[in-house]
């Protein structure tokens, strides 16, 4: 057990101008292998700005002891290990009133008689400071009223996007690292400050700061990783996986010097996050200028003030960076989804034209007038073809996705209205379809319209389109294949408004989730769509 003290002189107050001398200390631990010590220290009182005010002790030390102030006692802070009875653990931190007529200026004698049973190699000193008694009671509240205020401010925000990760069907995340993030800021702020409400044992004492080194942990490798997210960094795995060796290196290093690991800790996450952000600056990408300056300035902030204070102010800078980030991914998902309004209702357009396009319904009434003058029996089953057509037409214009099975009837639906228009027999085959899949709408009408248009009628039998579907851990394939001859053409197929239609469709529904292949084979033509979960 280190007997040493810390040395320091200080003459600051509101009330008071005092001189704690050190220089003349006594510490004296009685028999060897003894728990009990005895700590003296002299006091002078230089000058009082108002002496009708109580002056009061703060006493920083480890053990259960008295306190005397002049030889008389005025307070205890535990019990002391006896004879009879085991020791009671005081708290690290303690305050004490001086009696007035006690606090006169000049010299004073301070006396502590203790004992410190538990943690006896922890090398610790102790510290008094002499203060005006109010202003000792008051100032730790003062400055956890606004720590407060900030921990229910990061309360919320986790609360907030823990619910908006959990309700949204896009599962970000950048979401839900963000509110993991103010969730432990708020931990950590309250484990910081716990010390003002609870009465904590000096034997318990650094398990409060190895819970702060955990959360700062934790912390310091969350915020590079939601960065290098935000600004779609490359390279994450590397760059994380060396993120937490130095995190780990800090920790195995300084274990056990609380303070110096947790500022260690910060340090190297808002080195790791301000190159992010400045890569993301020279990138362009949105905000990382101003994040890199937001960081940038917490720096500033934590260099000119006080540790803690400075810790969390720049936290509190980065963690609004975070935010000033996620207001600008929710401008760009405002924008996107007014986008897809806009898209949705061009695609309904899209679909109604196609089958209300001059060219085919004067093309379809001519066969139809045709049909009716030489056989009206069979003129009755294309009206009735032609009518549950545009019916299906009419039910899915204003649906994103619709069942496969009614994308099926309406491709069977046009291919009988289009074999009595060319008088060529067509012939529809699936495979393996599964009735609970949803597709959005017209997408395989829109390739058995290429496939009509761009293959040659056959001298016999039936041009056929033969639809099959299979199902893979990570994908779904939905493949129409074209028996017949292909047309010549020196046109590029994929620069057709119905290739363009059906891309657009897909987008609408899985964003870049899927891949799109059309391309002649020996036996035709073969569409391929997949979609990946």
């Amino acid at each position: 057990m280190c007997t040493s003290c810390n040395y320091y002189k200080e003459y600051v107050t509101t009330d008071v101008t005092y001189d704690v001398d050190y220089d003349h200390q006594k510490m004296d631990w009685g028999k060897p292998d003894s728990s009990s010590f005895r700590f003296e220290t002299n006091v002078e009182i230089q000058k009082r700005k108002n002496t009708s005010q109580s002056l009061g002790l703060q006493i920083n030390a480890f053990g259960a002891f008295d306190v005397y102030w002049d030889g008389v006692l005025i307070g205890r802070n535990g019990q002391m290990a006896q004879a009879d009875r085991v020791e009671v653990p005081g708290t690290e931190t303690s305050y004490y009133q001086i009696p007035n007529n006690l606090s006169k200026l000049g010299k004073h004698n301070v006396v502590l008689m203790g004992s410190q049973t538990y943690n006896k190699e922890v090398e610790r000193g102790i510290d008094v400071k002499l203060k005006d008694y109010l202003q000792l009671q008051r100032s730790p509240l003062i400055v956890v009223s606004f720590m407060n205020i900030m921990a229910g401010a990061f309360l919320i925000a986790g609360i907030y996007y823990f619910f908006l990760y959990l309700n949204s069907t896009r599962k970000e995340l950048a979401v839900l690292l963000f509110g993991i993030i103010c969730l432990l800021f708020f931990c950590l702020l309250i484990i910081e400050y716990v010390k003002y409400y609870l009465d904590i044992p000096y034997n318990e004492f650094y398990t409060r700061l190895k819970i702060i080194g955990w959360l700062t942990f934790a912390v310091s490798m969350l915020i590079p990783w939601y960065f290098m997210l935000q600004f779609e960094f490359k390279r994450k795995k590397l760059v994380l996986f060396f993120l937490f060796i130095v995190l780990l290196a800090v920790y195995i290093g300084y274990y056990g010097h609380y303070d110096i690991s947790a500022a260690y800790f910060t340090i190297t996450a808002r080195f790791f996050s301000i190159v992010i952000a400045i890569e993301a600056a020279i990138r362009k990408a949105k905000g990382g200028l101003i994040v890199a300056a937001g960081l940038l300035a917490g720096v500033v902030v934590n260099y000119f003030m006080f540790y803690d204070f400075g810790l969390f102010i720049a936290f509190t800078i980065l963690v609004l960076c975070m935010l000033y980030l996620h207001t600008i991914r929710a401008k760009a998902m405002e924008e996107a989804h007014n986008a897809s309004l806009l898209l949705s209702s061009r695609l309904q357009l899209e679909l109604i034209k196609k089958n209300i396009q001059p060219h085919f319904l004067r093309n379809t009434l001519t066969s139809l007038i045709d049909w009716i003058e030489e056989s009206p029996k069979e003129g009755v089953v294309f009206i009735r073809a032609l009518a549950e057509e545009f019916d299906i037409m009419n039910d899915i214009a204003e649906d994103t996705l619709i069942p496969i099975r009614q994308e099926i009837d309406l491709c069977r639906r046009h291919l009988e209205v289009m074999s009595f228009r060319k008088e060529i027999c067509y012939e529809w085959q699936e495979e393996r379809i599964d009735q609970n899949e949803t597709i959005p709408p017209a997408i395989f009408h829109t390739i058995i319209e290429n496939g009509i248009t761009h293959s040659l009628p056959p001298k016999e039998g039936c041009i056929v389109f033969c639809f099959k579907f299979t199902r893979e851990k990570q994908f779904k394939t939905y493949t129409l294949l074209t028996l017949a001859k292909n047309r010549q053409t020196k046109k590029d197929k994929r620069v057709g408004t119905g290739f363009k239609y059906i891309e657009a469709r897909l987008t609408e529904s899985y964003g870049t989730n899927w891949s799109f292949d059309s391309h002649a084979v020996e036996k035709g033509w073969e569409t391929i769509i997949k979609i990946f979960d």
